[in-house]
């Protein structure tokens, strides 16, 4: 089969475009024949083995965790699927037999593996996957738009509907509303929960992009104040609710910004691990500080039941033939990008 694929860490020239064997389907494992995938900066840190993600090589490893395409083949076993289906695929492969996968916890399996990190993933005309890891799309729902769901989305409603339990009549703060996590968690906080949304962001283009969105009020933190901003839009009461997924660069002021009783999720630390936590501020102010990764095989189940109902959908920038992986990947680093990036075959 066709593929993109690595064999040693370093810039996007690493990425191979060749022909690799195509895997095989056992019992309980579902074949997806891929017609779009999308970047994640996790498929960049793969790629250059940074931030835990060093390996050895050979094998080869194919990059790529979400993507959408055609069920080729079931293994036996496998029902409510078969050839030709629409489907989206769950990039998160859990055991389904420890503690936590029985108690529905599956997003905290001590065995969780990723699609392209620790498996080859979706840089390829096939994919093998478990059938719990496969839904069904519908066919209003385009394969660009639902490749780019899971890694986005998982997250966003694992903090704001599961963990976070935003509530219609609060406020939240999204922090860089370019990203495709970001624009996902505008769109769960306004479109699924019915929340107050204030959006940040880098320039007027952007801005606008997130109004679009569904932003409510939109910070321009190159321009304005984070945390002034935000107490003024919420009448100097603060904000309820925080989603972080860049990390360390705009925590202090995105903290400062809460509510007391407020939240703050982390999803991500693309601009730095590490910063100081005022723990007196945290108790006297009753305020939570929670991360997540990725969500729950039901947080999957419930956001395709959004997309396919048309309530949520996916923002894309640009999309690349699977053969340009490096150009997509080039566009990824450079960051001048609102919404996802995506490879198409």
């Amino acid at each position: 089969m066709k593929a993109v694929f690595i064999q040693e860490h370093g810039g996007p020239e690493v990425l191979t475009s060749g022909e690799l064997p195509e895997p095989m389907v056992r019992d309980g494992l579902v074949k997806v024949r891929v017609k779009a995938g999308s970047l994640n900066r996790l498929d960049v840190y793969t790629r250059t083995g940074v931030r835990g993600m060093r390996r050895e090589f050979p094998p080869p490893l194919v990059l790529g965790g979400d993507c959408a395409g055609e069920v080729a083949e079931v293994g036996g076993g496998v029902q409510g699927l078969g050839a030709g289906d629409r489907v989206v695929v769950n990039p998160n492969i859990t055991c389904g037999d420890c503690a936590r996968c029985l108690a529905g916890e599956d997003d905290l399996c001590p065995a969780i593996q990723m699609l392209g990190s620790a498996l080859d993933g979706s840089y390829a005309e096939y994919v093998v996957v478990p059938a719990a890891n496969v839904h069904p799309i519908a066919d209003h729902v385009s394969y660009e738009d639902a490749a780019a769901v899971p890694t986005t989305f998982l997250p966003m409603w694992n903090m704001l509907v599961r963990r976070g339990g935003l509530k219609p009549w609060e406020t939240v703060l999204v922090l860089s509303a370019s990203a495709g996590v970001g624009a996902a968690a505008i769109q769960v906080a306004k479109n699924v929960i019915g929340a107050r949304v204030i959006a940040t962001t880098s320039t007027a283009d952007k801005a606008a992009r997130a109004r679009e969105t569904g932003a409510d009020e939109v910070i321009n933190y190159t321009e304005e104040d984070i945390t002034k901003r935000a107490r003024e839009l919420t009448g100097g009461a603060g904000v309820d609710m925080v989603v972080d997924h860049v990390g360390a660069e705009f925590f202090a002021a995105a903290y400062s910004a809460l509510r007391p009783g407020g939240r703050y999720g982390n999803c991500g630390v693309t601009t730095g691990y590490k910063y100081d936590l005022h723990m007196g501020a945290m108790f006297t102010r009753h305020l939570s500080v929670f991360g997540v990764f990725m969500g729950t095989k039901e947080d999957m189940r419930q956001i395709v039941e959004m997309v396919n109902r048309g309530k949520v959908h996916s923002t894309i920038h640009r999309t690349f033939p699977l053969e340009n992986a490096a150009d997509a990947h080039r566009a990824m680093e450079e960051r001048n990008f609102f919404g996802k990036l995506l490879l198409v075959q």
